[in-house]
């Protein structure tokens, strides 16, 4: 009896508080980051009619759960609708989601990086994942005709698709009578950089770079799409974290012809200034700060959270030693094209396009930049991406640049209407 006393005082005194509760809803996934001063054991279960997902804590203090759970489901989450905790059995507590659909849940553990200590990772992932290229088509520039009917629509995906070599030099066919001719337009991916469990770099004045990146690429993407013969699509459209892989793959998917990553980043020295354009690398960074963003970016994915025992085939497709000479190539002349703009904005930190390792602009099919818009880690420079102005300009000067590109260099895929307008522009 004595020796379970103090079995049972030793396992009291041993639960480790919650010391952070975090939800981030997107149509993506759903993340739930539970954080501690030690890993965390568990156990999670999957419970149907109704669905559910029952994750049991073990040597976790039950007030401190319950307390960080408050309020952290939102009503436009589209796959939890509420979480409650309570206690399971001596020494587990138990946190029970109720579902809104159907899910694929992974979990994992993640060790202490940046600010964060030891964190137990749930990703709710929808059970049939939404395709990209098909929401863009239901979501295509209609001609001046009547509006297709979805059934339409999906049957001019072939053309929309179609690979730049199937259109060199074809005209283009006919649509029956009553159906409108769908022209592929060119589409051109914004990537905000950093998001949910990775803020990216945070200013002096308390400005974080996830939220300026996300603004500006908003502004972007409004831009392209008031084009006739564009469409932007964006890598995340809200607060949380994406891999870099993702964010490369989302590109493939809806076989984008530009990828444009927009960051604000730090530096060690907070009187850096400027703005400056990044292409990839295949033989290192063209210089000591170019190789030191460049990491500091690629270290994303251990700050936002990758579960690095999943097995994913497309990562090592993508990020695999090939060779990029093309893609880099078109990728320096967007750069230098971007690059020309931004220095009517802003002041540039450099006057040629930087090259490193970044992962995030290896889509071997895609020309990619990244593009530093301002130093955040700089006063001054913090308070001109705060503001929606220097915002508007920076948007408005990136979307200039993208154009100077296409005049000189019109996407193949693109039809010959758009490619006269775009050489007119």
């Amino acid at each position: 009896m004595l020796l379970a006393l103090a079995l049972g005082a030793g396992g009291a005194t041993a639960a480790d508080r919650v010391s952070a509760l975090r939800v981030w809803p997107a149509e993506d996934y759903t993340r739930l980051t539970i954080e501690a001063d030690k890993p965390i054991r568990h156990e999670l279960l999957l419970v149907k009619n109704p669905e559910r997902l029952v994750l049991d804590l073990e040597d976790v203090d039950l007030a401190s759960v319950q307390q960080q759970i408050l309020g952290k489901v939102l009503p436009n989450d589209p796959y939890i609708a509420q979480m409650r905790a309570g206690r399971y059995k001596p020494g587990v507590v138990r946190l029970v989601l109720d579902l809104k659909a159907e899910v694929k849940p992974q979990i994992f553990l993640l060790k202490p990086v940046s600010d964060y200590g030891h964190r137990l990772v749930l990703d709710v992932y929808p059970l049939v994942p939404a395709d990209p290229l098909m929401a863009l088509l239901q979501k295509a520039k209609p001609e001046p005709e009547p509006a297709a009917s979805a059934a339409s629509v999906a049957q001019e995906e072939p053309r929309l698709a179609a690979k730049p070599e199937s259109t060199r030099g074809s005209k283009p066919e006919p649509a029956p009578q009553g159906r409108p001719v769908v022209a592929r337009l060119v589409t051109i991916v914004v990537d905000a950089g950093h998001g949910g469990e990775d803020p990216g770099a945070k200013g002096r004045g308390g400005s974080r770079e996830k939220n300026v990146t996300l603004t500006i690429a908003r502004k972007l993407r409004s831009i392209i799409d008031a084009e006739p013969n564009m469409r932007a699509v964006l890598t995340r459209d809200g607060d949380f974290f994406i891999p870099l892989q993702v964010r490369v793959q989302k590109a493939r998917k809806v076989q984008a012809d530009l990828f444009v990553s927009v960051h604000a980043d730090a530096f060690i020295k907070p009187h850096a200034r400027g703005s400056s354009v990044f292409a990839l690398s295949e033989r290192g960074a063209t210089s000591t700060a170019a190789k030191w963003l460049a990491k500091r970016e690629n270290d994303a994915d251990l700050i936002g959270g990758v579960n690095l025992d999943r097995k994913d085939r497309y990562l090592a497709m993508t990020l695999a030693d090939l060779s990029l000479t093309a893609q880099i190539n078109d990728s320096l002349k967007l750069g230098k094209a971007v690059l020309f703009e931004l220095g009517g904005v802003n002041a540039l930190h450099k006057h040629d396009v930087e090259q490193a390792g970044f992962a995030v602009l290896k889509a071997p099919d895609i020309p990619s930049i990244l593009v530093e818009t301002a130093f955040i880690s700089n006063p001054d420079e913090e308070l001109r991406l705060n503001d929606e102005a220097y915002q508007d300009k920076m948007a408005q000067a990136i979307f200039k640049g993208i154009k100077r590109y296409f005049a000189k260099n019109p996407p193949l895929a693109k039809s010959t209407l758009a490619a006269n307008q775009l050489r007119s522009d």
